[in-house]
């Protein structure tokens, strides 16, 4: 038998490290999609040795299907996305080329190569929470009417009927819903690594302070370690479906800082963090919180770290590098 090969764009991103090196440890000969020039490119060849760099661009056809013809891929996991929610408002044209013609320029390469081949590879399509909107329910499913509010919302879901679209042909296309989920790798100009860098700043003897948005607004926040492991299993279930990724429990952004604060030694948090009017957004949505059920019943899958323990961990690695 020969050696599963998986793609993966955006492998140099924080779920593509994860899902690289889970990948690499199960056997699978990993080829990445990568931007020529990615400063990340160097930290992600530490981490897996021996991946296949494919130099391209998402927003060209042709460097798509050059990868996918090269790495000849019997999985690809289509990560890359602009995945700022506050930066798809400044922006909405390259959000709408990236994270929603390019996932219609993936799921075209693959239909391609496999028509050329007789080899159709395996395809998940990583959809978002952000379509929901505001959710009229709480918990959110497979079944939550789609009313994105957000141009990241509304362009996801666009991909997200593509995949049905595709999957309606033939192709074995499977999504994951997934809910917000965070990790010492996670970029700084996220709020959850803006506020861990902040609290080991704080806890090492800086006095600037923490400046944030609407610190009511509520999300479901799980490890990104576990839910590449819910990509595989989505990925490689016999039949291509929809999946809701999260832990089913959601916390404030205050209650991200009290809890970063407390991991950091500091029990009196609020003298260092204020609110910025200029950080809230339109259309916040009030409380994400997914329900995942059934990828649990049906993939097996469930998280495995916890609220305070993904906090813990994010705090420790910036204390680190403090």
């Amino acid at each position: 038998m020969s050696q599963r090969r998986a793609l993966i764009t955006g492998i140099t991103g924080q779920d593509g490290s994860y899902l690289s090196e889970l990948l690499a440890s199960q056997g699978v000969e990993v080829h990445g999609f990568v931007l020529p020039g990615d400063p990340a490119l160097p930290a992600l060849q530490r981490l897996v040795p021996g991946v296949v760099v494919h130099d391209g661009d998402l927003s060209s056809m042709d460097s798509v299907r050059a990868a996918v013809a090269a790495s000849a891929p019997d999985e690809i996991f289509h990560l890359a996305a602009a995945s700022s929610v506050g930066a798809s408002w400044d922006n909405p044209v390259l959000t709408s080329d990236l994270n929603g013609t390019g996932s219609v320029r993936v799921l075209d390469a693959a239909k391609r190569f496999g028509e050329q081949t007789g080899r159709t590879p395996r395809i998940l399509i990583c959809s978002t929470a952000e379509m929901f909107g505001q959710p009229m329910e709480s918990p959110q499913n497979e079944e939550t009417p789609i009313a994105p509010v957000s141009p990241y919302g509304a362009v996801k879901a666009f991909a997200h009927r593509m995949a049905h679209v595709s999957r309606s042909t033939g192709q074995h296309v499977s999504t994951v819903i997934l809910y917000n989920h965070e990790s010492p790798r996670r970029p700084e100009g996220f709020v959850t690594r803006k506020i861990t860098k902040a609290a080991a700043r704080i806890a090492s003897g800086s006095a600037e302070p923490l400046q944030l948005g609407n610190m009511a607004a509520r999300r479901d926040w799980g490890f990104a370690g576990d839910y590449v492991k819910a990509m595989v299993a989505a990925i490689r279930h016999d039949e291509p479906d929809d999946f809701v990724v999260a832990t089913g429990v959601s916390h404030s952004i205050e209650d991200f800082v009290v809890a970063a604060f407390a991991a950091a030694g500091i029990d009196e948090w609020r003298s260092h963090v204020s609110v910025d009017e200029g950080l809230l957004r339109p259309n916040d949505p009030a409380d994400f919180v997914g329900d995942s059920s059934k990828a649990e019943r049906v993939l097996g899958w469930k998280p495995e770290t916890t609220f305070d323990g993904l906090v813990r961990m994010m705090v420790e690695a910036d204390l680190s590098r403090v």
